[in-house]
């Protein structure tokens, strides 16, 4: 049975907090293109399910018990614009790549994000085939204590830059991204 709009939105959430293969392969279009991927791992770029799956497992290594409750869902025949939170736990290093190269990593600071998104999603044949997003980026880099920089999390970016820390993190984000898309074909 087909998904409709509400479900297809709904479902490509669950791929981010979830890493479902099966699931990706139900709601993303093969030629699906996430303008929001500058700003992540290569593979993440990748059109169609590859992709969503790489960028759920950047995600997920960044922040632990991730979820995006629904606040609300607004559609049509061909695009559908849903209004989330993001939530969960940094445990891991969030990492953000410009140009495909390393820009920032935030070492882990133990501490929770929730904030809100609203992303639209262009549907076509029943699959999401391009998804762009509105996100409130500061209120989460500012309960991250990246923005106002508070001096301890300065501090400790500026330690993993110099020491290379930053650099093997991005690796790692990196591997695990391309090994989630990997999931798509395999």
């Amino acid at each position: 049975m087909a998904m409709d709009a509400k479900d297809l939105a709904e479902g490509l959430f669950r791929i981010l907090e979830t890493g479902d293969a099966a699931l990706a392969h139900e709601v993303v279009g093969p030629d699906n293109h996430n303008r929001e991927a500058a700003v992540s791992p290569a593979a993440c770029s990748t059109p169609g399910p590859a992709g969503t799956l790489a960028s759920g497992a950047w995600l997920r290594s960044a922040f632990s018990d991730l979820r995006f409750p629904v606040l609300g869902i607004a559609r049509n025949d061909d695009q559908v614009w849903i209004r989330l939170r993001m939530q969960g736990r940094h445990t891991g290093a969030f990492v953000r790549f410009r140009d495909g190269v390393l820009d920032q990593a935030i070492p882990p600071t133990g501490r929770e994000v929730d904030f809100e998104q609203v992303h639209l999603l262009d549907l076509r044949d029943g699959k999401v085939v391009r998804h762009e997003a509105l996100r409130d980026d500061m209120t989460m880099l500012g309960q991250l204590g990246v923005f106002p920089p508070s001096p301890t999390v300065a501090l400790r970016m500026v330690a993993w830059k110099v020491s290379g820390r930053a650099k093997r993190a991005a690796d790692e984000v990196t591997k695990l991204a391309a090994e989630a898309a990997g999931q798509a074909r395999g």
